[in-house]
């Protein structure tokens, strides 16, 4: 079979090429291409564009790159086209995705949709589109069965996160070794995640990297995102308790003591590695503005929406400064604290189901295509 896949950011690139994997294990003779990263370029297949050159944050900066999306998406129609494949496979990525999708539903390929649109936050008019254009949809999380089931009468296959199998499949590194690799010292980790974007990095890193001079029993690690390197971060490293890794996050979280993490994916693998977090973010000004009236949602991390509760601490825009940082990382290096939100994530396991999400993903798609 010959399976075309879009994936338009980092987390999309890790679950696409687990997707893949598991694809090549039941169906030998699968030919990749695909909108993607590094993870699945080493999968095999035809990389068409890396992820890097699509991630436009938020609504002013897509507003302001219109012409280059709409021009990404004529070339992607002119690649389908060329490419002929079985089956699409969205994964994640909206904006674009849907628009593919619709165009090749009229065509007449299947379509499949694997992490849904967060359509239960924001734009929930997109079911009618999906309904429409979707053959299969792929949910990843526990409350989104539900949404599309009973609220809008439209069957999906929950999977299970694909987060647990890329997890399970990492090969560990002591700790020893990852200090001894990355030039460590003894001292306890505190990680700072500030996302995979160049433009959410800009906005991000500086204010994290503000606490640094009070911590000086712990040494701060950054995990550099794999599509960007270290010359772009050191201009935000003003200290010299500051470490930089790259695509070594998973390494990072399994010895980090605590972690300052950029909403988003990132969130949810910082507790799934059970490592006590303060969610961060600040956006556009504008961005934030739009989105703050369109967005119903008592949280912005996937821990605290999952768990329907404040599990962890989320600075937003201009909560996120040094002080209430200090304020909230004091926390998360008390016993007592540490203790109670280690029991909150072991229950946010239990709610995510068993591992094997990719499989079953992979299978069901294969099995629609005979």
């Amino acid at each position: 079979m010959k399976y075309y896949l879009i994936a338009g950011e980092a987390s999309g690139d890790l679950h696409g090429a687990n997707l893949m994997r598991a694809l090549q294990q039941i169906d030998p003779k699968a030919e990749f291409c695909f909108w993607g990263g590094d993870r699945m370029e080493a999968v095999g297949g035809k990389l068409i564009k890396h992820y890097r050159d699509l991630a436009f944050m938020g609504f002013w900066e897509v507003v302001t790159n219109l012409r280059t999306i709409l021009r990404n998406i004529d070339f992607c129609k002119r690649d389908i086209i060329q490419f002929q494949p079985d089956a699409i496979i969205f994964i994640d990525y909206p904006g674009f995705n849907m628009r593919i999708a619709k165009w090749a539903k009229q065509r007449g390929i299947p379509t499949h949709y694997y992490i849904s649109p967060q359509i239960w936050a924001w734009k929930e008019n997109r079911i009618k589109a999906i309904k429409r254009d979707v053959d299969a949809m792929y949910v990843i999380l526990p409350f989104e069965k539900d949404f599309y089931e009973e609220k809008h009468q439209y069957p999906v296959h929950f999977v299970g996160h694909p987060l647990l199998d890329a997890i399970a499949a990492r090969k560990e590194v002591s700790e020893e070794v990852f200090k001894r690799e990355n030039g460590l010292d003894e001292r306890p980790i505190i990680a700072l995640l500030p996302g995979s974007r160049k433009q959410e990095i800009a906005k991000m890193l500086s204010v994290m990297l503000s606490v640094v001079g009070s911590y000086h029993q712990y040494q701060f690690v950054i995990a550099g995102a794999p599509s960007l390197g270290y010359d772009f971060y050191k201009q935000f490293i003003k200290e010299e308790n500051v470490h930089f890794v790259s695509g070594k996050t998973y390494d990072l979280l399994s010895h980090a003591h605590a972690a300052l993490v950029t909403s988003g994916t990132a969130t949810l693998e910082t507790a799934l590695f059970r490592v006590p977090e303060v969610v961060c973010y600040r956006g556009n000004w504008i961005s934030y503005q739009i989105a703050k009236r369109v967005i119903s949602l008592k949280y912005i991390s996937l821990v605290n929406l999952i768990m329907d509760a404040p599990v962890v601490t989320e600075l937003i825009q201009g909560d996120l400064n040094t002080r209430n940082l200090k304020t909230e990382l004091n926390k998360l290096l008390n016993p007592d604290y540490r203790e109670k939100l280690l029991k909150d994530y072991e229950a946010l396991r239990e709610k995510l189901g068993n591992k094997g999400a990719s499989e079953r993903t992979a299978q069901a798609i294969y099995d629609s295509l005979q």
